[in-house]
């Protein structure tokens, strides 16, 4: 995975030029905060794109987060469900996919909702009336 500043969320696709998704799987998000625990965990590190996530959020808990929908800047991504970390994982870093396993430390995946653009250092948050619409799933 190659670092951006940016990218350009579709909505019902996930992020242009992306061609790793499906229409469940739109986008795919980890938090710092889960891979600095796992790094310190493992007592190694391995850089955030090992994860091959499309992007890392922080200030946000992810865990059980399944059916809310999380506002990243002006772009809405409902959450479909926890990620599934692969053997690739510890290909990067032996132990690493064991250590996603518990409270959703391999993230989530998501759907686009809004059309729009992300970009480092846009406000990430809850929406309160977190409701995924209709045929979203």
């Amino acid at each position: 995975m190659d670092a951006v500043t940016e990218a350009t969320a579709i909505a019902g696709q996930g992020l242009a030029g992306n061609v790793d998704r499906s229409r469940r799987r739109q986008i795919t998000i980890i938090s710092l905060e889960a891979w600095d625990r796992m790094m310190t965990g493992l007592g190694d590190a391995a850089p955030p794109s090992s994860r091959r996530a499309n992007l890392m959020v922080s200030g946000v808990n992810l865990e059980e987060t399944r059916g809310r929908i999380l506002r990243v800047g002006s772009v809405r991504l409902a959450i479909g469900g926890e990620t599934t970390p692969c053997e690739r994982m510890d290909e990067a870093l032996p132990g690493l996919r064991a250590a996603m396993t518990p409270d959703w430390n391999g993230g989530v995946f998501a759907q686009v909702l809004d059309d729009g653009i992300i970009a480092v250092g846009d406000g990430v948050r809850w929406d309160d009336d977190s409701v995924i619409p209709n045929g979203a799933r």
